[in-house]
C-alpha cells in the first residue's frame, strides 16, 4: 500500500479560539459549512470536539463514494483528528493564530491501493479531495 495525502490551508479573519470552536462543533457549523460532497451526515454521539462520533458519505467523484465512519480525537490543543473507522482515512484539522488572524490547515493520508490504480490515485486523488477541502474552509470563513 502506499500513503495518499491531500493538504488545505486558508487564513481567516477571525480569532484563534473562535476558529478553534468553530471547527470542533459538529452540531452546529460543521453541518452548516460542508459541501455538497457530503451527504448523509449524522452526529451519532458527542457532537462538540474529542469524543464525538460522526458519520457522513463523502462523494469525491460520481463514481467514488467513501462510507465514513468518523471518531474524533484531540490530541495536542489546536489540532482535531478524523479516524474512519471504516478505512484508512484520517484528517487532522489544526487551527493557529492569534487575536485577529486564524489559519487552518487541513491534511487528509490514507493507504492508496497498488499498480496502475494506485499510480491514478496518487495522480489525481489529493487534487479533488484539496478541493473539496477548500470548499469546507471557504464555507468555514463565510460562516466566521
Amino acid at each position: 500500500m502506499n500513503q495518499v495525502q491531500a493538504l488545505a490551508e486558508r487564513t481567516i479573519a477571525a480569532p484563534v479560539e473562535r476558529v478553534r470552536a468553530a471547527v470542533a462543533d459538529y452540531v452546529g457549523v460543521r453541518a452548516r459549512i460542508l459541501s455538497p460532497h457530503y451527504g448523509e451526515y449524522e452526529v451519532r454521539s458527542g457532537g462538540i470536539g474529542a469524543g464525538t462520533v460522526v458519520h457522513w458519505r463523502l462523494q469525491a467523484t460520481s463514481k467514488r463514494v467513501r462510507d465514513c465512519l468518523i471518531e474524533v480525537s484531540e490530541p495536542t490543543p489546536g489540532s482535531l483528528v478524523e479516524t474512519d473507522r471504516n478505512s484508512t482515512l484520517i484528517t487532522t484539522w489544526t487551527v493557529e493564530g492569534n487575536q485577529n488572524t486564524s489559519t487552518v490547515r487541513v491534511a487528509t493520508t490514507w493507504e492508496g491501493a497498488n499498480g496502475i490504480g494506485g499510480f491514478f490515485e496518487r495522480l489525481f486523488a489529493p487534487a479533488g479531495l484539496k478541493r473539496i477541502h477548500d470548499q469546507v474552509l471557504a464555507n468555514l470563513a463565510r460562516e466566521l
